[in-house]
């Protein structure tokens, strides 16, 4: 496979090469085939710190931005792995980052990018809204200390591989919000309690090997303490949450469109309108060079100058390893 030239991410490209190395093409082979889940490969990651990435350093993490993040995951797949097993612990955390209390940030952060606990699934889609999340009908109902948790999720993947899940319900009914994404609240589900006390899971089979499911909840019980930031948060917030523990602040109200236009006029990519007829390829460099500007244009000025995860002691150069990890 052809490499992308150096640029300034290189010392983490070098260091990800390091660890894929001792997971070669075998490894994912005997995976799939078991359709089981890389557990040696995940623990690796975790190990090094580079699943601790978007974590502050007081909370145990590296403190680096997305394009960090994103140069990560992009060389898990470009080495032969898969980072859709584990990029849920890389990023779901940043809800909690972002909405949650201090103490729940003290409590749960540290031990997060430990991997002490693992916060890799998040529970918003429905068989029955499509995707208009905000006609959601999973429901939570504050009883006394309580949220009482009705209702059901579909496609909730790495459910057996997590300690915790990000939940969406419906604190308010649609009926009597002002706008129909208000009434709207994020919980912190410990897994292990809630499952068989409340909530089911079932497994969907399908043709790849991508552990997901159906969940079913019938009077979960949700201690207060357990939801994430206020109650009748908007969807807007609960969006970027989930996407990357930003808000529209960090982008300004038309970020998003704005920036996605300017990379599309400053970095064009091959597709329909600039390769022959019939042509969709899109050329990795294209794509790569995209999708670092926008994560340079979210986290404007950020530089890799926190400490990094620690690369493989088998690395042929010397490697700085970070004290936090």
């Amino acid at each position: 496979m052809e490499l992308p030239e150096p640029d300034r991410f290189q010392d983490i490209r070098e260091g990800m090469r390091d660890l894929c190395g001792g997971y070669p093409d075998a490894y994912w082979r005997e995976v799939d085939a078991r359709r089981g889940y890389p557990e040696d490969f995940v623990d690796a990651l975790t190990k090094a710190g580079w699943l601790a990435a978007l974590i502050p350093q007081e909370y145990g993490g590296s403190g680096l931005g997305l394009a960090e993040a994103s140069v990560i995951m992009e060389e898990i797949n470009r080495n032969g792995g898969n980072a859709g097993a584990c990029h849920g612990q890389m990023y779901n955390m940043g809800t909690l980052l972002r909405h949650g209390s201090d103490e729940q940030k003290r409590h749960y952060l540290p031990r997060i990018a430990s991997g002490e606990l693992r916060l890799q699934s998040m529970g918003v889609t429905e068989p029955t809204t499509g995707t208009d999340t905000t006609r959601l009908r999973t429901t939570a109902v504050r009883k006394g200390e309580r949220y009482v948790v009705n209702g059901q999720k579909v496609w909730i993947s790495r459910i057996q591989h997590s300690d915790l899940m990000i939940l969406l319900a419906r604190t308010t009914p649609l009926s009597e919000v002002r706008r129909k994404s208000d009434g709207m609240s994020i919980f912190l589900v410990d897994l292990h309690h809630a499952i068989g006390h409340g909530m089911t899971v079932r497994p969907i089979a399908n043709m790849v090997n991508h552990e997901t499911n159906e969940l079913f909840f019938d009077n979960l019980e949700i201690p207060v303490e357990q939801l994430i930031g206020e109650e009748l948060d908007t969807l807007l917030a609960v969006s970027w949450g989930l996407g990357r523990g930003l808000g529209p602040e960090d982008l300004g109200r038309d970020g998003v469109e704005a920036n996605t236009d300017r990379v599309q006029q400053e970095h064009p990519v091959e597709g329909s309108r600039h390769a022959p007829t019939g042509s969709t390829r899109r050329t990795a460099a294209s794509c790569r060079c995209g999708s670092s500007r926008c994560a340079r244009i979210a986290t404007p000025g950020k530089r890799i100058s926190r400490p990094l995860p620690r690369r493989s002691p088998t690395a042929s150069r010397g490697w700085a390893p970070s004290p936090i990890c």
